[in-house]
This record gives structure tokens, sequence and C-alpha cells, in this order.
């Protein structure tokens, strides 16, 4: 497997540094690089959970440094070591209800790290681009069933949303501070995509990997708030769109250095036990139950509005929600009945069916 002409190749060769590469998305995120032939050099913490897709993926020539972000002595001897051209910002607290329990690590990873990162950025001359990943849950939610815009007021109730918006604020400080265009340093883009599912999570508090543990335990997944409407959306899809922001702005796009959502369609937006009847269709071993304790707040209704990013990059979600839950929860029953990783075959499929959907990062 091998699709070195996806994103007109620029990847290919290049020196890319991704932090949170042990983690979910970064997992994916290195997989497409390495398939795309780039150099990944990757900064994170051990991977969070046992079993890891980053060790399941093994993937070979990828250069790993255990760390942590809010260590700018580690993080500025990784940067000097890789030297990256594009930097892949990930590395973050990502859960919500841990957020709760541990508010002072959210905000000293998610803000601090992120300052910490972007100053190793500025001290490192190779770096040309920076696409640092927030989250959908930046903006202060009003329970509206219309989708966030970019320019929307940025908020959150939670530590983590709050401090997701924080690092967007960072983001734009330094945006306009050092990295502005013409100043000589890098082009800096943000990226807010929406709950994102794919084979290879196993994070405490998500609906899915709660499932499958279920599913293979025998149990029925409980379930806090069935009625709840979020954006799903295969993990690829929105790795897509940080894949073309790296070409744009490494191309000397200063349009492409703002801030960008990667949501789903509108038939996306989908309460949580609708997901779970389509992730029992792949398998039938998925059950819910009702729990009677909703627990901390959470945003009840989220969606998001990806036209900007239609219409200036060109991206579009490949696979719609019904897919995407097919998808991932045929990826892990596969691992449970015959320990097959399906990784690399998912991304296969996915850049085929995006070319058979007429996507411009795609062709040759």
């Amino acid at each position: 497997m091998n699709h070195p002409t996806c994103f007109d190749n620029v990847y290919r060769g290049r020196s890319v540094l991704v932090t949170g590469h042990t983690g979910f998305k970064g997992s994916w995120l290195c997989l497409w690089l390495a398939d795309l032939g780039a150099r990944v050099t990757g900064f994170a913490l051990p991977p969070p959970t046992r079993p890891s897709h980053w060790e399941l993926l093994d993937l070979p020539g990828d250069t790993s440094i255990i760390g942590d972000i809010r260590d700018p002595a580690a993080l500025t001897a990784a940067f000097a070591a890789s030297q990256p051209e594009v930097v892949f910002h990930l590395a973050a607290q990502p859960l919500v209800r841990r957020s709760y329990r541990e508010p002072t690590e959210t905000y000293t990873t998610n803000v601090t790290g992120t300052v910490n990162v972007f100053e190793a950025c500025r001290a490192t001359p190779s770096v040309r681009a920076i696409v640092c990943v927030t989250s959908d849950k930046v903006y202060e939610n009003r329970e509206s069933p219309v989708g966030y815009t970019e320019t929307d007021a940025l908020g959150g109730f939670d530590p983590y949303s709050n401090s997701k918006a924080c690092a967007e604020l960072v983001a734009r400080c330094y945006r306009q501070a050092f990295f502005a265009p013409g100043s000589g340093g890098p082009l800096l883009a943000t990226a807010r995509a929406g709950n994102v599912i794919g084979g290879g999570d196993w994070a405490e508090d998500r609906l899915i990997p709660d499932a499958i543990r279920a599913a293979a335990a025998g149990e029925s997944v409980r379930v806090r708030n069935p009625r709840a409407v979020r954006p799903w959306q295969h993990v690829l899809d929105p790795l897509a769109g940080y894949l073309i922001l790296g070409r744009r702005l490494l191309a000397g796009d200063v349009s492409a250095a703002d801030a960008w959502n990667f949501g789903p369609d509108d038939d996306g937006n989908v309460e949580v036990q609708g997901v779970i009847g389509q992730a029992r269709e792949a398998w039938p071993a998925i059950r819910m139950e009702v729990t009677g304790n909703p627990g901390p707040h959470e945003t009840k209704v989220l969606k998001l509005d990806s036209s900007k990013a239609r219409t200036v990059l060109g991206w579009q979600p490949v696979w719609r929600w019904r897919a995407a839950v097919r998808q991932t929860a045929e990826w892990y029953r596969s691992l449970h009945e015959s320990g097959t990783v399906a990784s690399e075959e998912n991304l296969a499929q996915y850049i085929a069916d995006a070319q058979a959907t007429g996507c411009e990062w795609v062709r040759a």
C-alpha cells in the first residue's frame, strides 16, 4: 500500500513531526504519513491505553520519542533532532469527564503545552507549516441546531472544552504576533473536528470504545444520554483535512493560515442511540443500556458548519456516518475474532472511495 500522489506528493521525503502520535488520532495520522512517504517523528507520552493502536501498527521507519509537551527542553531537543518542515500538533488531554477530575493537568497540557510546541517551532528554522488540532467543543455552546462557523464565539463549559478554546486563542496570538505572513516564520492553521470514530480507540468515556469493551465481555454498554446529538465521522475524514492544510501551508498559501471546521454533513449529526443501532448491524454483540446517572454537564447538541473547508480547501467527507460506524465496528470485530489489524485496509479503501467521489486531494 502506497499512495504518494495523494496531496500532490508534497509529503514524500519530508520531515514531519507529530505530537500525540501514540494516541488514537495521532497513530492514524502517522500511518497515513508513512503511506505518503514522509519521514515521521512522533513526540508523546507512552500509549494512553492497552491495547494501543500505535503499538499494533508497529510502523517501520518512524521515530518515536516519549516525552511530555509540558517539558520545553524535551520538546526543543526533539525538534532539533528531527528538523521538521511540517508539525501536526495533536497531543492533548482529550477527555471531558477526566477534565473535571484533573482540571490543572488539562489546562497545563492543552494550553501551556501548546505554547511550548509553538515556542519549539519558533526555535526551529526548518519549520514551515503548523497544523494545531483543537476540538469542535471550542465554541460557546448555545445548544443550537445550527452548525457553528469559525467566526462564532469561543467558550467552553467544562475544563476540556474551555482549555481547547484557550488553545485557539493562543494560536491566534502566535499567528498574529510571531507567524504573520512575511515574518519569515511558519504558517499556522487550527483544525476543529467533530466526534471521530474508527478502529484502535480504547479511551475511557467514549461511546464506541465503551460499546466494544462491553461487547467483548458479553455485556451491554451503559449510555448516559442516548438522545445526545453529535457530529459523527470516521477519523480519516478530518485527517484528510489536516493533510490538505499542511499541503496549503507548505505552498505558502496565506489564506490557509486560519481556523477550520471539519465535520460531517447534516445527516452525520446523529443521536447516540442511532450510532449504537448502526454498530450492532455490523457486530450483533453490541447492545445498549440506558443509565439513570447523566454524570457531569455535557453538551446535548453540537454541530459544525464546514462549508468554509469545502469551498476554500476542496475538502469533503468521504464516508457518511453509517459507513463510518460500519467500518469501525468491523475493525474491532476483526481484531476480536481473528486478531487482524485492518487499519491499512481501511486506509486503502478510504482512498479508493475518495477517488471515486472525486476528492481533489487524491487526484494524481
